[in-house]
């Protein structure tokens, strides 16, 4: 049996805006990702067993939907390997903050096995398995800063600054279907480019619907914008705001109100993940 330990980095949506929705009701957008120095942790300890296990427990979660083992059956059934994996997944993202993080647990769980279990399947095919267990998990197996439309999945590679943020869990679940599905929600923004944004950034169009819905996030935006611009991530529940310096994010992160989690990170074009999957290529 081998083991090694894989990162699976969360994301912030830095904007996002809503400029339609197609008649089979899933909505348009346009938003950017880019990852954060906040990651999960998984182990994959391979063995010759052919059985799919999961050694950690997630709250509420029972291991046949869990998205790690469903990734992993997925590479299995793709491509007939006989070989086992227990999994174990060590959180640090919060789960329901809208980091992205059961996304980018089953993107590493793709990668990470398409490597120890030799399966060698090329990239895109990954980002198509990945698709059909998450409208996200192509974003983290990409493993860069992107540029997305359409309905999240037309990725373009973007160079964003790579900013120091103050990342706040107010310590609520936000559900996204009952966001997208709000009557009032602005479904018609119009469309900007990649310069736009990177010269003047963009809006969080979910983030007016989130505040009506959940107290928690509104509290939690009123005030973080004491100190700066504050910003929704995603339909939340976690919100952000960059500061010049890690000091100074700490500063403020040392105010939070007990009952919030507060994680101060750098954000990162590159995912930690093309990192790792190197170390692993360079041993064979």
């Amino acid at each position: 049996m081998v083991s090694s330990k894989w990162p699976a980095p969360a994301k912030l949506n830095l904007f996002l805006h809503i400029t339609g929705q197609r008649s089979d009701g899933y909505h348009l957008l346009q938003t950017a990702f880019q990852f954060i120095e906040l990651a999960d942790e998984i182990d994959f300890t391979i063995s010759d067993s052919g059985k799919v296990g999961r050694s950690s427990v997630l709250d509420g979660v029972a291991a046949t939907d869990d998205l790690v083992v469903k990734a992993a059956y997925a590479l299995k059934e793709r491509t007939g390997c006989k070989l086992g994996v227990d999994i174990k997944v060590h959180k640090k993202i919060p789960i329901g903050g809208g980091l992205g993080g059961g996304s980018s647990d089953a993107a590493t769980t793709l990668v990470a096995l398409n490597e120890l279990w030799g399966c060698r399947l090329p990239s895109d095919e990954l980002v198509t398995m990945g698709l059909s267990l998450g409208a996200d998990v192509p974003i983290f197996i990409n493993s860069h800063a992107s540029w997305a439309v359409g309905i999240g999945e037309v990725l373009t590679p973007i160079e964003p600054e790579e900013s120091i943020y103050l990342v706040i869990y107010p310590g609520c679940s936000v559900v996204t279907a009952k966001v997208f599905s709000a009557d009032n929600l602005t479904r018609n923004t119009t469309t900007i480019t990649i310069r736009d944004f990177l010269e003047r950034g963009g809006i969080n169009d979910c983030e007016a619907i989130v505040r009506k819905q959940y107290k928690e996030v509104n509290n939690a935006l009123d005030w973080l914008a004491q100190f700066a611009h504050a910003r929704l991530t995603g339909t939340g529940a976690c919100i952000f705001a960059s500061f010049p310096n890690i000091q100074t994010a700490n500063i403020v992160k040392e105010q939070l109100p007990e009952n919030w989690q507060g994680y101060t990170v750098q954000g990162i074009n590159k995912s930690p993940l093309l990192k790792r999957l190197a170390i692993e290529r360079n041993r064979a």
